[in-house]
């Protein structure tokens, strides 16, 4: 898993470890005439110049900083301090030849291994510390302790964004496994449990033995349906948001009957093609459905028009199958199709009975999930909305908003 929160972290080492490294130069160049060794001095420092160069791509991420490189790392900077004493017997300069470099390789160690590793490694410098001033002062405490906080810190800090990054990276994989989840179902839901369905129903409608394949596809039928339920909780799968769906008392129906009625996408179309969304809807229309759209095109990419067109369709389905008025006859519906600046708006409303309080929530209960998977999932995979407006004996309004691009 490339980790992203600590790029910014590892390049501001590698910038700390160059200007770390021309601070040393720049102390060796105005205190030259200081030092009693100038020969191991300069020599010291030409080798930690070339080492900084040549190993510039080791601290630029976790993967190409191994423990070899750290090791070597570590060990040039605690030869640096412990050579200071030959180098400037008189302490005249002051600093170490590293200087402030040495902190370089204990940020390494936090950046590598958290927290542990830096204390690990901020203990090595303030032992070299120490045996570099050969008494303990405050001074060198103070500078001691100092490295150890911020290095201790870093590193822990780096453990926690690690930490998340991982449990971020889980999440995102739960939500791709239930967004596949949720469109196999759509597709199970929008297919065989309709198939199953009529199966059933001609089937009982026939008699003999028609009436035992029925019996069975009836049986079957409610065992995927008990599948698809469980396997998409409609409390964790399906964000919360206004109430969407068909429009009729038991939500679920032939989506794929209706669906079948509008042209699909042509093979071999590009992802980024686009069809005109009238001539989709247009097969909808018939002598109890009605179709008005605008005089102009409605373009929308071919994958957002099939699943608007698909939801649309299981809006149909529901008006088909459960919206019939008392004396028995079917309802009458409406598609308006709306084309705005950056949506499709897509309204289906009937003259039906309306939708029951509470029947949409017992239809998913019971695994009825035409709502929650063949509208409200399809627009929600598109970053659109589904609402739904029922009022008894006045019919149902379902609106249906589709982004024209992500």
């Amino acid at each position: 898993m490339k980790r992203v929160v600590e790029l910014p972290l590892w390049r501001a080492l590698a910038g700390y470890r160059l200007l770390a490294l021309g601070y040393a130069l720049a102390v060796f160049g105005w205190e030259n005439d200081g030092y009693s060794n100038r020969l191991l001095a300069g020599g010291y420092l030409l080798v930690l110049t070339v080492w900084n160069l040549l190993t510039l791509r080791k601290v630029s991420s976790a993967g190409r900083c191994t423990r070899r490189f750290l090791a070597a790392d570590m060990t040039l900077g605690l030869a640096g301090v412990l050579l200071s004493p030959l180098a400037d017997a008189h302490d005249r300069v002051g600093p170490t030849l590293p200087s402030i470099w040495i902190a370089g390789p204990v940020l390494a160690c936090a950046l590598k291994g958290g927290w542990r590793w830096a204390a690990a490694g901020s203990l090595l410098a303030g032992v070299a510390n120490l045996l570099e001033r050969g008494d303990v002062t405050r001074i060198t405490v103070h500078n001691v302790l100092l490295v150890c906080v911020a290095s201790v810190a870093i590193g822990y800090v780096v453990e926690v964004a690690r930490a998340s990054e991982r449990t971020l990276a889980r999440a995102w994989q739960i939500e791709a496994a239930t967004r596949e989840r949720e469109r196999l179902a759509r597709d199970i839901h929008d297919n065989v449990l309709q198939v199953l369905a009529m199966v059933q129903r001609r089937g009982t409608e026939a008699g003999g033995e028609a009436a035992e394949l029925g019996r069975l596809a009836g049986e079957q039928e409610a065992a995927l349906r008990s599948l698809v339920s469980s396997g998409i909780a409609p409390g964790t799968a399906l964000p919360e948001g206004p109430p969407s769906g068909p429009s009729r008392a038991e939500p679920a129906g032939d989506a794929a009957r209706d669906a079948d009625a509008a042209p699909p996408p042509a093979e071999g179309d590009a992802a980024d093609a686009e069809r005109d969304l009238r001539a989709l809807l247009a097969p909808f229309r018939g002598a109890r459905t009605s179709f008005a759209e605008p005089g102009g095109p409605v373009p929308l990419p071919v994958p957002r028009a099939a699943e608007l067109t698909a939801a649309v369709a299981a809006a149909l389905d529901n008006v088909r199958r459960h919206a019939t008025h008392p004396d028995g006859e079917a309802a009458r519906a409406w598609i308006l199709l709306e084309d705005e600046p950056d949506a499709v708006l897509v309204t289906v409303r009937d003259d039906g009975p309306g939708i029951p309080e509470g029947r949409l929530a017992d239809a998913e209960r019971e695994g009825r999930m035409g709502v929650a998977l063949s509208i409200r999932g399809r627009l929600r995979d598109l970053g659109g909305s589904a609402e739904v407006v029922s009022i008894p004996g006045q019919g149902t309004e379902v609106e249906l908003r589709v982004p024209k691009h992500v």
